[in-house]
């Protein structure tokens, strides 16, 4: 738990001033204290340019066992396919790698033949097996269809034995949602092989592809796997894979129906299911309950189907802020004196974290383009100076520390541009500062701001290299400053004690309002677009973040849970789509701080009251990492 005497968050420091709010109509509303228009405000377009994918150098597959089940009951006559994921965008059309399924036997067992092509020794592949008869029952299952992600085809060792069953199927569905779609495609952009590549080694850690149990094999200490969770949704499935001629299959296609979309076999319920994660509970649970194959099992309805890990250690000591590297590590910074590093499986790089190099209660942190991490030291190490500003190479190796140029002065928010150039939040005298990519100030000895802001709290940047700043107090809450510091903007947008906010890559911000329990949305110009909406779980919402397509995931700090919303692209913009709630209420969420997206879709939660991390495993579209400016599609 959090030492009582820990001012966490800062931004939660009793500023509550009364508002009088309007909404603004065009560019007219903005109050711009430096006499400026604040600047065009249209977002900045690029062109797409197509993609040339690398050339890859095929490579023979070896030749390997497996054993279909189904309810732990051998499945004959089913037809196994290898197949190699697409590399065309999320969901593109895989290759089978065998020019004819193979059956498996009366003991549910099958071999694949050595000799099949894989586009690359890297790419990854994973097994579909359909129909077939389940043990005992006098007819096949058609509806009976099962999946097991194992990972790059170069690592799959000759004679090796694999299982595909409900529990792998489970584990494989929830880590490539974000990569799959209908008929059991999985591909990403070849923009995008570290992300998919991830969700592989995600799903694995669900499940052990040998065993056909949860959790994965030699997983590390650090990493809780919702083991129990996964079990209940394989036991689900099992209502469906145990019968003869799908008989039984009705009720979990109803159950996993989301919108229109009626699933026609238990892997296309499964992708529904992960999916629309608060959609028919209870129903899938009194399923799970009727056939309980795997254990242990929960013994209750969950709040909703999100999988989620858990990662301890490293060193945390009260978690802030959160950033994903181009490889999908995650870095960590903490208050208390540390920041830490970990694989995308929940490993420690450094098993007690980074220390020294003056960092010191940072609530702030950020990667630049190029890997680096940039750490707010709010105060300095003596505890009584304006803080200071570290940075390491992607090593964890200090470059600079003691930074304290452009106005540093109790440094609380970081964010990175495009450019290479930091932003920080100074919460100490209502300014921002800019350094560049070599840690010189851009920004002015005094900072940036004049008497625009007040402690201001977080910052996101747009596609035009403008900084939005959150402001804890004072009249305005959001202000927009120029890339060049020349233009301060005031923006009124009906919020309430402004803690988080975030940017989408058409120019919008979203503000995660702490005493309001909602969230505004302004556009580009300032114009409010969502007033204050309250719902789906918001409840003192601390960090904000966009995915890739643009859905608005809010972390609730005294909720201790997850709020989804439709993003500004969507034809419902603003509506939420988490219950009452919010998402993940079983996740063991205490005081999450911040969130972000990786580029396998999970979002990773910083637990500053718990000192741990959870990833919410592939419920949010890819984002590509390390983010600069607005997210972007990997």
């Amino acid at each position: 738990m959090v030492n009582a005497a820990v001012k966490l968050p800062r931004i939660l420091l009793l500023f509550s001033v009364p508002f009088s709010l309007a909404a603004l109509g065009g560019c007219d509303g903005a109050i711009s204290p430096t006499g400026s228009s604040g600047g065009s405000c249209s977002a900045s377009s690029s062109s797409s340019t197509p993609v040339s994918c690398p050339a890859r150098t095929p490579v023979a597959g070896v030749s390997f066992n497996g054993t279909v089940l189904a309810a732990s009951q051998p499945v004959s006559q089913a037809s196994v396919q290898l197949y190699a994921a697409g590399n065309s965008g999320n969901g593109s059309a895989p290759t089978p790698l065998l020019p004819a399924a193979v059956s498996t036997g009366a003991d549910g067992s099958f071999t694949v033949p050595a000799g099949y092509a894989c586009p690359s020794a890297q790419t990854p592949v994973y097994l579909i097996s359909k129909g077939g008869q389940p043990g005992s029952a006098s007819a096949a299952n058609s509806s009976l269809w099962l999946m097991t992600a194992l990972g790059p085809c170069g690592s799959v060792n000759a004679g090796s034995s694999f299982v595909l069953n409900e529990v792998t199927t489970a584990a494989s569905v929830w880590a490539l949602a974000p990569f799959m779609s209908s008929g059991g495609k999985v591909g990403a952009s070849c923009t995008n092989t570290t992300g998919l590549d991830n969700a592989f080694l995600t799903a694995n850690s669900l499940a052990n592809a040998t065993t056909g149990v949860s959790p994965g094999s030699g997983i590390p200490s650090t990493l809780t796997v919702p083991t129990g969770k996964l079990n209940t949704l394989a036991n689900a499935l099992a209502s469906c894979t145990g019968s003869a001629g799908g008989g039984s299959c009705a009720s979990l296609f109803n159950a996993a129906t989301a919108g229109s979309v009626v699933p026609s076999n238990t892997l296309a319920a499964a992708l529904n299911i992960a999916r629309s994660p608060g959609n028919n509970v209870a129903a899938i649970y009194a399923l799970a309950t009727g056939s309980a194959v795997f254990s242990p099992a929960l013994t209750a309805a969950p709040p909703d189907w999100m999988l989620y890990n858990t990662v301890s250690g490293g060193g945390m000591d009260v978690p802030t802020s959160v950033g994903i590297t181009a490889s999908g590590d995650v870095w960590v910074s903490s208050y208390f004196n540390v920041v830490s590093e970990f694989s995308p499986v929940g490993a420690p790089i450094f098993p007690d974290g980074i220390t020294g190099s003056g960092i010191n209660q940072s609530y702030g942190m950020a990667l630049d383009s190029e890997g680096d991490v940039w750490i707010a030291n709010e105060q300095t190490t003596a505890n009584n100076g304006p803080g200071n500003v570290t940075e390491l190479n992607p090593s964890g190796q200090a470059i600079a520390s003691g930074l304290t140029g452009g106005g540093i002065d109790f440094p609380i928010a970081v964010a990175a541009d495009l450019r290479g150039n930091i932003w920080f939040a100074d919460y100490g005298d209502s300014k921002v500062t800019l350094l560049d990519s070599s840690g010189l100030p851009v920004s002015s000895s005094s900072g940036w701001g004049g008497a625009s802001l007040a402690f201001p709290v977080a910052l996101a940047i747009d596609s035009n290299q403008n900084a939005w700043v959150a402001n804890q107090a004072g009249e305005v809450p959001i202000t927009k400053i120029s890339a060049d510091g020349s233009q301060v903007t005031n923006y009124d947008c009906d919020c309430n004690g402004a803690s988080g906010i975030a940017t989408d890559r058409n120019g919008n911000v979203w503000v995660a309002n702490y005493y309001g329990n909602s969230i505004s949305e302004v556009n580009t110009c300032g114009t409010l677009e969502l007033d204050a909406a309250k719902g789906g779980g918001v409840d003192r919402p601390q960090g904000i973040a966009i995915d890739g397509a643009g859905t608005v995931w809010v972390a609730n700090y005294q909720g201790n849970s997850l709020s989804e919303l439709e993003g500004a692209s969507s034809s419902a913009s603003g509506t939420f789509l988490s219950p009452s709630s919010g998402f993940g209420a079983d996740a063991s969420l205490l005081e999450p701080y911040s969130l972000t997206i990786d580029a396998s879709g999970s979002i990773w939660v910083s637990n500053s009251g718990k000192n741990t991390l959870t990833q919410f495993i592939g419920i949010a579209a890819p984002v590509k990492t390390p983010m600069a400016g607005p997210p972007q599609t990997p």
